[in-house]
Parts: C-alpha cells; structure tokens; sequence
C-alpha cells in the first residue's frame, strides 16, 4: 500500500522539498499552505490544501485522508520573527508562533491520531531548530546569534511537545524533534549553506530508519543534540 504523509507549510522552501522527496520516492502526499504557495505542476500523488496551521483543522483534510493510514506527519510550518532585545520584543508576535509551532502541531496530531494508529509504523516530526536547545543555549552555544524571543521560545516549546507527544504515544508512534540544518531558504541565516532537497532526503533516512528510540532531538546528518 502506498505511504501517505501530510506535510504542512509545503508553499515553499524545506515544506516543499519533502513534499517533492516524499513523491519522488513513491509516497502520497497531503500538503497544508497558507495561500498564496509557490506556483508548481500538478502531481500524481499529491494533494495541496489551503490551510493556515492557526485555525482549526479543516474537514477537507479529513476528507482528503479518509480511511487511510497515515504514516508521517511533519509539522512543518513556521513563523518569522525580527531579532532584539525584550524591550523591542512583541508579546504577539511570541503568542502567534507558539500558535504555529506548538498549538497549530496539537492540533493536527489530535484531529489524525486515529490515523496515525492505523500505519504500522507512525512517524510525527516536528520541525525544530538547534536554537530551541535549552541546554546548548544556557551553555552561550549562540551568544551573538541576536535570534528574536518569539523564535527561540517557539522551538524550545516545541521540544517539550515533542517529549509530551512522545511519553504519551510511545511505543506505537515514534516522535521526533528535527532540527533540519542551516538551510538556504527564506527564513536562513547568513551563511546558509544546506539545500532544502538535501535535507528533505535525509529526513526522509531517518524515518526511514530501524531505529525506535522515541523522542529524539534529531540534528540531520549530525549527532542527536541535547535538549
């Protein structure tokens, strides 16, 4: 039976590149965009719905899955936000990326958990970054990084979700915090110097992988980082 994924934030950068990677190797796809995503061709495989990971879970995403087995969720989706220091900081700004990165990712393992269950080997990663590593930040691993409130709080939630998601589902469900590498995207830093296809394929290996271990802080192509 063919794999099905759905992907959010697939309109651009590393959300497509996965979507793309998933497809090329034989997958189905259910992609999530908030409009208007990067023009492309239509695929055999892949089905693009508009849809901001804010709001509730649409029912045509339901539909879309049906009675099918879903095997990998990826919350993708993320929120920029500008550096400086607390007194430049928006408490909004903070609130909607907690919204995109760890309500808008509850809100998609809630509504798809009976699907999620039905594959026989379930996979949710959570799109993270290095920069949510509570450890490596107290440690002044990315003094000078200038990185905004609202992003660093957002990913570093995000691992938490990830540890709840995983102490709750595990061992059926195997969860995984992603931190995809510096990434030649939109978002990147300066300095960027990983394609978005690079590393779609190698979050694709560590699905793929035997290994069960669940959560895990996942750096691709790197050692596991520390929380």
């Amino acid at each position: 039976m063919t794999r099905l994924a759905v992907v959010s934030g697939t309109g651009r950068g590393l959300g497509r590149a996965i979507a793309e990677e998933l497809l090329d190797v034989g997958w189905s796809v259910i992609g999530l965009e908030r409009p208007p995503g990067a023009r492309r061709e239509p695929r055999a495989g892949l089905t693009v719905l508009q849809h901001d990971v804010r709001a509730d879970v649409p029912e045509d995403l339901m539909a879309a899955v049906g009675e099918r087995p879903v095997d990998l969720l990826v919350n993708n989706a993320a929120q920029g936000a500008p550096g400086g220091g607390v007194q430049h900081a928006d408490p909004d700004l903070v609130l909607a990326s907690l919204d995109v990165a760890v309500a808008g990712p509850m809100r998609l393992v809630a509504a798809l958990l009976s699907s999620l269950r039905k594959a026989p080997a379930p996979v949710i990663v959570n799109v993270s970054s290095r920069l949510g590593s509570v450890t490596a930040q107290a440690r002044g691993d990315f003094d000078g990084f200038g990185t905004s409130y609202a992003y660093r709080i957002s990913k570093a939630a995000q691992n938490m979700l990830t540890v709840a998601l995983a102490q709750e589902l595990s061992p059926g469900i195997r969860v995984l915090a992603v931190h995809p590498g510096r990434l030649m995207t939109g978002m990147g830093r300066t300095g960027a110097d990983k394609a978005p296809a690079v590393a779609a394929r190698e979050l694709l290996a560590l699905v793929e992988e035997e290994d069960r271990r669940s959560p895990r802080f996942c750096s691709l192509g790197e050692p596991d980082l520390e929380w």
